[in-house]
């Protein structure tokens, strides 16, 4: 378990955060711009000491009462939104950098090297590399320094679309892989999605909401589950490829899901988004159907604003859904909480949310 405490002025801003996250997997830090994401984390990493604060990282306290521990002396793990590279040093120098202080290496150069893919890059400069190689390189060293904790300020957020999602998938098996807990700030709220297992809520310096991420995102007193790309993210277990349509079928918590191309070999998991905007509702079974994905549901919670549109949170078995319809469908089939109903999701609508 990580528990912290921050309270202090930062020049005209205000923090006063409290935070209790689980000591594995990884914790998305999310809020509007200027609600002290990167101050909170500056905090952790004991770059910013404020009056008042303690942190313990899995019993150990890091800082509290007269103790402080400066960052060099934290084992910990940096990334930025810029790599931060030596440029003087090759790749793999920088690489080694991260193993200059450390006295017990239970995550091997070659182990990170592998897993990064950067065997190509090593004896090449950084200023050489594209902004994914460099990202991947700086994550390499921050692996290699033995951290207890990840932290990462939005390292996606300088690179181009193909990049960031090449290296996404490997952020998210990090945590499992080398068994480091990971903070990870984002204003991008989809790309939270794709990551975290838990999630902390900011607004005007202090934590306004914590808990899963499963649960906050379809919770309607929270601003995820109204908003106009919101979605629920579902892990799934691959199961048969039909190769004839290029189609796998998977389950998640027992419920079925049929979705577009191979997504691996049988029993590999897979984290899959679901838009609110790409489930419909229906009264009645659906017969002579195009649509691959049907699931009894019942209608758990409503928010209807007074806009075209009303939020659902359907309830199938296990499986939480979110569903956007119009006020007008909603009126027209008579719809209220507890009903059940039939959730619907186009199988295309799934081929680009994994």
């Amino acid at each position: 378990m990580i528990s912290a405490r921050f309270s202090g002025r930062v020049e005209q801003f205000t923090l006063d955060a409290a935070l209790e996250i689980p000591g594995q997997g990884i914790t998305g830090l999310f809020g509007p711009s200027g609600c002290g994401k990167s101050t909170l984390l500056r905090c952790l990493a004991g770059l910013l000491r404020l009056p008042g604060g303690y942190l313990r990282v899995g019993g150990e306290v890091w800082q509290g009462g007269s103790k402080f521990l400066p960052p060099y002396r934290r084992p910990l793990g940096l990334v930025f939104q810029d790599s931060r590279l030596f440029a003087h040093l090759s790749v793999r120098e920088n690489l080694r950098f991260g193993l200059r202080r450390v006295g017990n290496v239970r995550i091997t150069e070659d182990a990170v090297i592998d897993f990064l893919g950067l065997e190509p890059l090593l004896a090449r400069a950084p200023a050489t590399l594209s902004g994914g190689e460099r990202q991947r390189a700086a994550i390499g060293r921050a692996l290699l320094a033995q951290p207890r904790l990840m932290l990462m300020d939005e390292p996606l957020a300088a690179l181009d679309r193909d990049s960031a999602h090449q290296i996404l998938p490997k952020l998210r098996e990090l945590s499992a892989r080398f068994g480091v807990p990971m903070v990870y700030v984002s204003h991008h709220m989809p790309e939270i999605e794709r990551l975290a297992d838990h999630l902390l809520l900011m607004k005007e310096g202090r934590v306004i909401a914590a808990g899963p991420l499963p649960a906050l995102i379809t919770d309607l007193s929270l601003p995820f589950a109204t908003q106009q790309d919101a979605a629920v993210v579902l892990e799934l277990e691959a199961g048969i490829y039909d190769e004839a349509y290029d189609l796998t079928s998977c389950t998640a918590a027992g419920v079925a899901f049929t979705v577009p191309g191979r997504l691996g070999p049988a029993g590999s998991q897979i984290r899959l988004r679901i838009r609110a905007s790409d489930v419909s509702v229906a009264k009645d079974r659906p017969t002579a159907s195009s649509i691959l994905n049907t699931l009894a549901a019942r209608i758990l919670a409503v928010e209807a604003g007074s806009g075209p549109h009303v939020s659902l949170v359907l309830g199938g078995g296990p499986v939480r859904l979110l569903s956007s319809i119009t006020r007008k469908s909603w009126d027209t089939l008579g719809l209220r909480v507890g009903d059940e109903v039939f959730a619907q999701i186009k199988a295309m609508a799934l081929a680009e949310s994994h």
